[in-house]
């Protein structure tokens, strides 16, 4: 039912619609993956701080990523856990603003860091000798401050569109956070050009960075082909084929939930809420495990930050 006390300040996000009864179950999952990608994200984070051998283009791109993914699922899941666990489904219209933006521009931010990780692949596995010639210091922040400052210049009007739409009552969000064409159904007025915008934006991103990230991995495959060991190529191949599909598992949800909602509306809401949330929600969980954990260097890491904890408390010989 919606809430008739509504103005237009503050909106109700409904969670899952049509799955409302479902709610504390649904949580579980959901409340799993944020406490991973807190432990597994901060972990990496720490660990590449604290060892000095870790201070490469890869691993500085692979704490673009934490960073990333840390901030993005912060900004969604505390809300979606209160309106699953308390009901607390109110947000304040800036807060909504704040929330949308934060997620579409560090999920812009997030592909693009992901063309880089490609990228610095592509170069350590065809070019290795040339590897830190070509991936300086400079270079990689370059890239870094690239992928900020297009993700803020694509979506900074996307926001600012709706900020000025006036929206009308009863304003009822029908997802599980501030998504944008969500939001963009409470509109008093036509809002197809903020509706076209956001969807070619969406469209160019990811299509575009897919065809990078493709085109990168194609030509380490083929590389790799070239390996004379099989067991080179097994891990090769396995290294490849995890990254592919968590990559695959970031792009396709994000894709197919705005295309459902724009050209197939009779699909049950529930399906193209939940293709959003596992958009936001699994890759910054298993992004610590696939890229890091599974990483030697990580791993040797971590047994050394753990190796190189005070023992000043220790009473002995």
């Amino acid at each position: 039912s919606h809430p008739t006390n509504t103005s237009l300040l503050e909106l109700h996000l409904t969670g899952i619609p049509g799955l409302q009864h479902l709610h504390h179950w649904i949580s579980v999952p959901f409340c799993i993956m944020y406490l991973v990608t807190l432990a597994g994200n901060s972990t990496l984070l720490c660990v590449i701080k604290a060892d000095p051998s870790l201070h490469l283009p890869m691993f500085l791109f692979l704490s673009m990523l934490a960073v990333i993914d840390l901030v993005m699922s912060t900004s969604i899941t505390p809300k979606m856990l209160g309106i699953f666990w308390f009901h607390s489904t109110v947000i304040s219209l800036d807060a909504c603003l704040t929330q949308m933006y934060f997620v579409h521009a560090f999920s812009v931010m997030e592909s693009g860091v992901l063309v880089a990780m490609a990228f610095d692949r592509y170069v350590a596995i065809c070019n290795p000798l040339r590897y830190l010639s070509i991936l300086t210091g400079p270079i990689v922040a370059a890239i870094g401050l690239a992928t900020l400052l297009r993700a803020v210049v694509f979506m900074s009007p996307l926001t600012f569109q709706i900020h000025r739409l006036p929206l009308c009552s009863p304003a009822v969000v029908d997802h599980s956070y501030c998504e944008h064409m969500a939001v963009l159904k409470l509109a008093c007025r036509d809002a197809a050009f903020s509706n076209t915008y956001s969807l070619s934006i969406s469209t160019y991103v990811g299509s575009f960075d897919s065809l990078l990230i493709a085109l990168s991995y194609a030509l380490i495959l083929r590389a790799v082909l070239s390996l004379s060991s099989p067991q080179a190529r097994k891990k090769a191949f396995s290294t490849c084929s995890s990254h592919l599909c968590l990559i695959a598992l970031f792009y396709i949800p994000g894709l197919l939930s705005m295309y459902m909602e724009r050209y197939h509306q009779e699909l049950p809401p529930h399906i193209q809420v939940l293709l959003a949330d596992i958009y936001l929600l699994i890759p910054p969980a298993f992004n610590p495990l696939i890229y890091g954990i599974r990483t030697k260097q990580i791993r040797d890491g971590v047994c050394k930050v753990i190796s190189q904890r005070p023992t000043a408390g220790r009473i002995g010989p």
